[in-house]
């Protein structure tokens, strides 16, 4: 009896992570962004506790690892995809003028926001199977792209178009590239405290202080500092 309540404590944790994702979606729909940051978090909380629960009890199963990935992608695959049509929808009504042959072509565009749930998806697939992401990470992860997303929306909420519409087009071509592209991106996790071994990830951590001054923007800064020097900390491994 002990034994299963043991094992239903990790899968119990990610499902909270997906009930919380299917409740950001329904608010990021609607522009309530705030509140789908507070359900983003509560995902992000539970993701992170699943696994470290199961580890501490020693009841990982491969349905976990599957149903962890499941539940990632609704919180942290069409959570940013329906943050991102909100603005596209908002944005494109905002236009004035319309010429004819475009009208049609307004709704697909707004659909192309999915495409961040459809590499967010092969993303985690990838995570799923590739040995290299042990203790690190291939390509941008899934929670790090979401708090862009939300952050982006909270300190931008007077988009304009029709500029933006183009603008905002673009992010989800690149924030899916970034999904799935082959470049190295450091892990937080801390072996140990020790500086020699954890410079990369205390500079990180350093100049995110500040920037938490940014305001509702600064989730989206810190976003962007951890792919510069992500990419940075790459050049300096290949030059050795």
């Amino acid at each position: 009896m002990m034994n299963q309540i043991k094992k239903a404590i990790p899968n119990t944790l990610t499902c909270l992570n997906l009930f919380s994702g299917c409740i950001a979606c329904i608010f990021a729909l609607g522009g309530w962004f705030g509140v789908t940051l507070i359900f983003i978090l509560f995902s992000a909380f539970f993701d992170f506790f699943d696994g470290l629960s199961a580890r501490a009890l020693g009841v990982s199963s491969p349905i976990g690892k599957e149903l962890d990935s499941l539940a990632d992608d609704i919180s942290f695959g069409l959570v940013p995809s329906m943050i991102v049509l909100s603005l596209l929808t908002r944005s494109a009504e905002s236009v004035v003028y319309w010429p004819t042959f475009l009208i049609g072509a307004r709704s697909i565009l707004s659909y192309s926001a999915f495409l961040i749930a459809v590499f967010s998806a092969l993303r985690l697939a990838k995570f799923n199977i590739d040995p290299r992401q042990a203790h690190s990470f291939i390509g941008l992860p899934t929670p790090a792209n979401t708090l862009f997303w939300i952050s982006f929306a909270l300190g931008f909420p007077d988009l304009m178009a029709p500029l933006n519409v183009i603008v905002l087009l673009v992010m989800i071509v690149i924030s899916s590239w970034l999904l799935v592209a082959e470049i190295p991106m450091f892990s937080l996790k801390f072996e140990n405290l020790k500086w020699s071994e954890n410079k990369l990830r205390y500079l990180f951590l350093i100049v995110c202080i500040p920037m938490f001054g940014l305001g509702r923007i600064c989730l989206a800064a810190i976003i962007l500092w951890y792919i510069l020097l992500s990419l940075v900390n790459n050049l300096n491994l290949s030059k050795k």
